[in-house]
């Protein structure tokens, strides 16, 4: 088999407080990681579970879970903050300035490292939202693989490659590997000009896996007419696999998330998931760690 028709399938599971940002609850970390890791065990594939800092420190139990599994414990920033560059508003969230992502990023290395017993070499942006600035601090930091890339959103890059210093959008010959983040670049958008729509989240729960493979099956076509190696890589959440709220109150207020965010969260996600990983089967693909996939990759395609 030429090494362009496989499938080759990256599962990242963001591992952060309960709705992103919205709340400081661990409910998705403590209860929706036992549930994942489980199902990963079942089905016999892996997955990077990328856990914040602070949930690193908070939930020692789940991460050693991770740790203790065929899975792998990467980062995801120290507080699921904006690290690099905002593609969006959000209320309250305002992204770091370059010049303090560093040490922001050294302090989530260590929080993790503290927990897992060495330094986690896979990182993944809140929200995708990365930078020239976080791929360089992920370099100097010993890190391997950077899976941020939105490809809804500057879909230039449809392939893994290794960013260039001055721009992590465009290639060039630094160590780390950039993984983009699959979308679907052959459906009409209706999202200008974000285009958050290509995006896969969290269509799998809010309809169904059979939705999604559409997309990804349009994915596939797309990558193929070009004779592309065909990568997915997915992120999901901890708390997407338990029951969730519709609203939150803590401090001082109430946040309620847009209806995407809460639905099909709990037993139908976890279903979904399932079969999800049952259509990949069917397609022939193969599930790696992302530090197992940058080795295969570097080997493969050569760095």
């Amino acid at each position: 088999m030429n090494n362009n028709d496989k499938i080759h399938v990256i599962f990242g599971i963001d591992t952060e407080t309960d709705v992103g940002s919205f709340t400081p609850f661990y409910e998705g970390v403590k209860n929706g990681t036992p549930k994942l890791l489980e199902l990963f065990d079942k089905k016999g594939v892996k997955a990077t579970f990328y856990f914040t800092g602070d949930a690193a420190r908070e939930n020692p139990k789940s991460l050693e879970l991770v740790k203790n599994s065929n899975c792998e414990v990467g980062c995801h920033s120290l507080f699921h903050e904006t690290v690099g560059d905002e593609l969006f508003p959000i209320p309250g969230v305002k992204p770091l300035l370059p010049q303090e992502v560093y040490l922001r990023l050294k302090t989530a290395t260590e929080w993790v490292a503290e927990v897992l017993g060495h330094n986690p070499i896979s990182f993944r942006a809140p929200r995708l939202w990365g930078s020239t600035a976080v791929v360089n601090a992920l370099e100097e930091l010993g890190y391997t693989s950077d899976a941020s890339y939105p490809m809804y959103f500057y879909r230039e890059r449809f392939i893994p490659y290794h960013p260039d210093k001055n721009d992590w959008t465009k290639e060039g010959n630094m160590k780390i590997l950039e993984i983009p983040n699959f979308a679907d670049m052959l459906m009409e958008s209706k999202d200008k000009p974000l285009e958050r729509d290509r995006d896969q989240w969290p269509l799998f729960r809010t309809e169904s896996a059979d939705a999604l493979m559409e997309h990804i099956n349009n994915f596939l076509k797309f990558v193929r007419d070009r004779n592309l190696p065909s990568v997915l890589c997915f992120y999901f959440h901890p708390w997407e696999f338990i029951d969730v709220k519709e609203s939150y109150h803590y401090g001082e207020g109430t946040v309620i998330p847009d209806k995407f965010i809460t639905e099909g969260c709990g037993e139908k996600a976890l279903k979904e998931l399932s079969n999800l990983i049952d259509r990949l089967k069917d397609l022939g693909a193969e599930f790696y760690r992302a530090d197992e996939f940058t080795e295969y990759w570097n080997s493969t395609y050569g760095k």
